[in-house]
């Protein structure tokens, strides 16, 4: 692991690796379990790496601390300092170290902490935990466009906290300029940007949600498909025929 110093003002100067052990990575980051010199305190490092001749990783990078810095609430990750390294060109953002993730808890009955299964009553305080996050983020002009199992970070007690930020952004009602579609991964990414919108708003960071709570209950991602049709058909045609949806009341629409 990583020995680190963290100054009152978040900044260090990280010094050689003695031990290293990656838990993570990305596109353009690495996520390492660290432990903190001084208190002995577990944390995450979150190496990322960045090049000058790749503008792009530079404007996720900046973008995703500036992100993290406008958001203070239970149930998302807090950055608790920034670390650099001289050694290479690479910023270490630092949090707390999360035992596991909804991903985890989902797929094996072992690594379920608050109850040996994904009952109604867990299922719905995760929920819960998460759409709090959610508006905190929405609330504050930011979308996550990540929404995934393995993002949404859980400690010992059951505390769920939203992270990775790395594709997150600001939006407004009328954007001057388009917004990407290469965000959410397919598997959770919403039927608008599957067809290109451009204009999008918080929608893509619930649809995500609703195909998580589904997963919680059937204990596999509902919609797994390769390719961006394949989604598309899986939205389209495997949600069942519009008669059986002509069945369904919704008690807030009135």
């Amino acid at each position: 692991m990583f020995s680190y110093n963290l100054t009152p003002k978040g900044f260090v100067s990280l010094p050689i690796a003695v031990c290293c052990l990656q838990i993570g990575h990305g596109t353009y980051s690495n996520v390492y379990k660290a432990r903190d010199r001084d208190t002995g305190k577990i944390v995450a490092l979150k190496k990322v790496r960045f090049d000058t001749s790749e503008p792009e990783s530079i404007k996720f990078m900046a973008r995703e601390i500036t992100v993290l810095q406008k958001l203070d609430h239970l149930n998302i990750i807090k950055l608790e300092g920034i670390a650099t390294s001289r050694m290479q060109y690479s910023l270490y953002l630092v949090f707390d170290y999360m035992l596991s993730d909804l991903t985890r808890i989902i797929a094996r009955p072992d690594q379920r902490l608050t109850e040996p299964q994904v009952s109604l009553s867990l299922v719905k305080c995760y929920m819960n935990q998460l759409l709090l996050g959610l508006q905190h983020c929405h609330e504050r002009g930011i979308l996550h466009r990540d929404i995934k199992g393995s993002n949404l970070l859980i400690d010992r007690d059951g505390t769920l906290k939203i992270a990775d930020f790395g594709l997150a952004n600001f939006f407004v009602p009328k954007p001057k300029r388009p917004l990407t579609t290469r965000v959410v991964t397919l598997w959770y990414r919403a039927p608008e940007l599957l067809l290109g919108a451009t204009d999008y708003g918080v929608g893509i960071d619930l649809w995500s949600v609703g195909c998580l709570l589904a997963e919680m209950f059937v204990g596999r991602p509902i919609m797994p498909g390769r390719t961006e049709v394949r989604k598309l058909n899986f939205v389209g045609f495997d949600s069942g025929p519009e008669r059986t949806w002509a069945q369904i009341s919704y008690p807030l629409n009135k």
